[in-house]
């Protein structure tokens, strides 16, 4: 096993304007262990109720996922009901149910504690911290947080900071947690709470990475069709985390073609609802949306004389 993922694991009701499904599979480490589980072999860690199918561990085992540290509590799986408006950017919330999900601990199987690599999940930062605790010093922890902990929980998220490797958060939430307007600003002040990384996701509009001193602009993958974004940025995380993990490598190259692999991956996941697409993958559809991806980010020398000068 490669990577450890730490997160939620939900049962979602979900309307966009594309239609509306009910008790759908979901949650934040679902999304990025499938995703990673492409490139690496994935451990789960996280607890769902009384009410979770057998189908739906079927599918995370189909790919490998490793379930040693799922935990199946009383009670129900942790529900978000959410809803999307014609322009897809924003998730509305009408109700959250946190459910077993409210008294989760993780617990880290002792066979995943020497992983090399962790991706923290978008959880409460004091557990992010005793996960920490628990594990063997992995070499790459990438980190999620949201504008939630930013607001509420924002000294136990600043110790959590100073002992990760790389952070992903969207441009609202990098604003937030450096009180800085300008992007590269915001992820320049992340990083001086000690993170070498940072990718900052600006949804249709790719991903800033910085990485140590060098910096990074990549496009997402363009799609003329958007079904459910839910999901989308723990499965560009998965990607990430789970094209570095193969590579066993970390510079500003590696991280590049990581993003890329995130961003593909993200792209396949908001074309159906739920993990409808993004669990029936196949190698060729992944190849073919890499390679127009390096076609999209490719620039060619072009000679220009310069007609203008100071």
């Amino acid at each position: 096993m490669d990577i450890v993922i730490v997160g939620s694991i939900a049962l979602d009701d979900v309307k966009t304007p594309a239609g509306e499904v009910k008790n759908v599979l979901g949650g934040s480490a679902v999304y990025a262990s499938l995703s990673a589980s492409y490139y690496a072999s994935p451990g789960i860690v996280g607890v769902v109720g009384r009410d979770f199918s057998g189908e739906h561990m079927r599918v995370l085992e189909a790919h490998g996922v490793v379930l040693d540290g799922l935990e199946k509590a009383d009670g129900e799986t942790f529900h978000w009901y959410g809803y999307y408006e014609k322009d897809m950017g924003t998730a509305f919330t009408r109700d959250t149910r946190l459910n077993v999900f409210a008294s989760f601990a993780p617990n880290i199987p002792v066979a995943f504690r020497p992983a090399p690599f962790l991706f923290l999940a978008n959880i409460h930062p004091e557990l992010q911290l005793q996960v920490l605790d628990t594990m063997s010093g992995p070499e790459f922890i990438l980190l999620d947080t949201m504008n939630l902990w930013i607001e509420t929980k924002r000294q136990a998220l600043l110790q959590v900071l100073k002992r990760v490797t790389m952070v992903v958060v969207n441009d609202a939430e990098a604003r937030q947690l450096s009180g800085l307007d300008n992007l590269l600003q915001a992820a320049r002040w992340i990083q001086g709470q000690g993170p070498r990384g940072v990718a900052v996701k600006k949804g249709e509009h790719g991903a800033l990475i910085c990485w140590e001193g060098e910096v990074g602009l990549l496009p997402a993958f363009p799609l003329d069709k958007v079904v459910d974004p839910t999901g989308a940025g723990d499965t560009f995380a998965g990607g990430l985390i789970g094209a570095l993990a193969q590579k066993k490598q970390v510079n500003m190259d590696a991280l590049k073609s990581a993003a890329v692999i995130g961003s593909i991956m993200a792209s396949f996941t908001v074309e159906e609802f739920s993990i409808g697409r993004l669990a029936h993958l196949n190698e060729k559809e992944i190849r073919e949306r890499y390679a127009h991806m390096r076609r999209l980010s490719e620039i060619k020398p072009l000679e220009l004389d310069i007609i203008q000068g100071g």
